[in-house]
């Protein structure tokens, strides 16, 4: 197991699972999780980043695990995300600019932390969510447009009113981690599992989870045991705050992302594609950060570095050392 330390990051303290050279003493990484996970999900990567010569730092974001969990929904925007971040890398390498790395809502958080503090952040590299640069709407109106108008189901519609999502989440966690990580993995079945009606529940028409390699019995008792702790409040704030996110970002549009860029996504990813409206989403990603390397897995679904961990592992370690 990583070394476990509390970090003061300014708003919040954040828990970090850290692996390598002492801090200051190397280049520090910082890998970001998405939902619903934790620092676990990096498991299979502090080793080989901190053997690569970096410290290796694999935070719970805020509302997570043993994170701080603050209750507004508004604690949860990306500028206070980002601000954890930079928080973080002051307080364990105040000399340097560090390396970002997410999933999921991990991605989204690294690439516009380094977007918008370049003086902090030397590189970025995100899976399974592509940087598509500063909105031009808030995405509320982006799936009320495509999907609730049209009578259909979206999870981010239905992870919108405090409460409701938490219900369903809280009754099962165990279930609704499984449930929802086999749904999305490239390992189930083709079918369209997400396409029913506006009113449905997040897991209504769910496939029945079945074993997969990838995770085990034990790291479901994991995932358990941090979602029994701290709920799913703070992690589904995230999804509410879309107006919050757009208004800070749109000082930003028309900017690129100028750092080294390494984007990991998965050809039966959702996220990769935006959700079917990018046919290549390296090529899209090239508008906005002209420094990416990007790699799309054949197969793999949206758990990217725990669905492929020695590929994902060789892509990222080779990047790493060339930066």
């Amino acid at each position: 197991m990583p070394e476990f330390r509390m970090v003061d990051c300014g708003e919040v303290r954040l828990r970090c699972a850290l692996e390598g050279p002492a801090p200051g003493t190397a280049p520090l990484a910082i890998m970001v999780h998405g939902f619903p996970e934790s620092w676990y999900s990096w498991r299979h990567q502090l080793g080989p980043v901190a053997a690569a010569g970096y410290t290796a730092c694999a935070i719970d974001v805020r509302g997570y695990g043993g994170s701080d969990k603050p209750q507004p929904v508004e604690a949860y925007t990306l500028q206070k995300i980002a601000g954890d971040l930079i928080g973080l890398a002051d307080a364990l390498a105040p000399d340097q600019r560090v390396v970002l790395i997410g999933h999921d809502w991990g991605a989204p958080i690294v690439w516009n932390t380094a977007f918008t503090n370049p003086q902090r952040v030397s590189a970025v590299a995100g899976m399974s969510v592509p940087f598509a640069g500063a909105p031009l709407r808030p995405f509320t109106e982006v799936f009320h447009e495509y999907f609730t108008s049209q009578g259909r189901f979206f999870y981010q519609e239905f992870f919108q009113e405090p409460g409701v999502a938490e219900a369903e989440a809280e009754a099962d966690p165990r279930d609704f981690v499984a449930r929802m990580m086999y749904s999305i993995s490239g390992d189930v079945p083709p079918g369209n599992y997400w396409d029913k009606p506006y009113g449905a529940t997040f897991l209504e028409g769910l496939p029945d989870p079945q074993q997969v390699p990838w995770l085990s019995e034990a790291d479901l008792d994991y995932y358990e045991s941090e979602f029994k702790s701290s709920g799913f409040r703070g992690p589904l704030n995230r999804y509410r705050n879309h107006e919050r996110d757009y208004e800070w970002l749109k000082a930003w549009q028309g900017r690129q992302l100028e750092q080294p860029c390494l984007f990991i996504g998965g050809t039966r990813d959702p996220a990769t594609s935006l959700f079917g409206a990018v046919a290549d989403p390296v090529a899209m990603m090239r508008m906005f950060a002209p420094g990416v390397e990007g790699h799309v897995l054949d197969g793999v679904g949206h758990w990217t570095q725990q669905e492929r961990p020695e590929e994902v592992n060789a892509l990222l370690i080779d990047w790493l050392k060339r930066l």
